[in-house]
């Protein structure tokens, strides 16, 4: 305990605000802010107390040990206490809810517009003012002819000309 007794409290001040420091970068991941300045206070801490090599390294461990520990009750506190449904995601954005992602076109299914340009067998359609790549159903379609989508797989949109 000899390490511990020639202490003073200036580096006993600089471990104690150095662990703060450290759990609140552990709750409050930012920056590293936080983080950096509790090393920072560790290092100064074992300068001010440390009288050879071998205390310094033996603070060192002892300081690694407290903070492996402190990671393992803040690991454990977040996978089984409140702490950690703060950090889950509860909220779906499903289409029952009224969202609708940027790949999902089924919406556009059955829909008629007008072809902007020709398509053979590829162009652009105008759906109620969003233009979208469209694929006809293999035949030549001209620009300004009426078109209903009769297929929606992934971002590909085939269409057949209306008569």
């Amino acid at each position: 305990m000899s390490i511990l007794a020639g202490i003073s409290w200036i580096a006993a001040l600089c471990f104690l605000i150095g662990f703060v420091m450290i759990i609140i970068e552990i709750y409050i991941p930012g920056f590293g802010i936080a983080g950096i300045t509790g090393i920072i206070l560790f290092i100064v801490g074992i300068v001010l107390s440390a009288d050879s090599f071998l205390e310094a390294l033996i603070m060192i461990l002892i300081i690694l040990s407290i903070l492996g520990v402190m990671l393992i009750l803040v690991i454990n506190s977040a996978s089984k206490g409140k702490f950690g449904r703060s950090f889950i995601l509860t909220t779906a954005l499903n289409k029952e809810s009224g969202y609708i992602g940027v790949e999902d076109l089924v919406y556009f299914l059955n829909k008629e517009g007008k072809t902007v340009t020709k398509l053979r067998p590829s162009g652009t359609a105008d759906f109620d003012g969003v233009k979208l790549d469209v694929v006809s159903d293999g035949e030549f379609i001209e620009a300004g002819v009426k078109v209903k989508v009769i297929s929606v797989q992934g971002r590909r949109i085939v269409v057949r000309s209306i008569e």
